[in-house]
This record gives structure tokens, sequence and C-alpha cells, in this order.
């Protein structure tokens, strides 16, 4: 399984200015097909500057939530840190 990308991102508007909460469609490829997931995420960064994921899928695909959750985790994180993601 691989993600593709995320698409649609869109990030919610919050009071919390260290809590950031976003959803969008996962782009995943499975060793079948492609598909389009519906998830929702937020990040919480810490005073340390430590970076919490949450991830919550809305849709639930032809593939183990739990691998599935853990690369999202990974790969929100990297585009987190690239500036991928809506500010």
């Amino acid at each position: 399984m691989n993600i593709l990308e995320l698409k649609d991102v869109s990030r919610e508007e919050g009071e919390i200015f260290y809590l950031r909460k976003f959803s969008g469609i996962a782009v995943l490829e499975l060793p079948t097909t492609t598909e389009d997931v519906p998830i929702s995420f937020s990040i919480e960064t810490s005073p340390f500057g430590q970076r919490t994921i949450a991830v919550k899928v809305n849709s639930t695909p032809n593939y183990p939530v739990v691998p599935l959750i853990t690369a999202l985790k990974s790969y929100i994180l990297t585009s987190d840190k690239e500036g991928r993601l809506p500010q």
C-alpha cells in the first residue's frame, strides 16, 4: 500500500493555535486498485515543538486500518514539515 497524495485538503478554523484540524481525501494505491478515502486529521504541537497526529478514516477501504493510519501519520508529518498543508 502506498499513499499517492492528499487532495482537497482544507483547514478547519479553530480558537486553539497549537491544534490544527484538517479534512481531505487520501489517494491510496492498494495491491489491486487505487482508492480515494475521505479522512480527517489533526496536528497538535507541544510547547517543545513535538507534533502529535490523530487520523480518522471516514470510509473504510478494502485494506487493514491500523497499517493505513500508521502510513497516513507518517505521510502527514512529512507533508507538514515540507509545508504542503494549508496554513
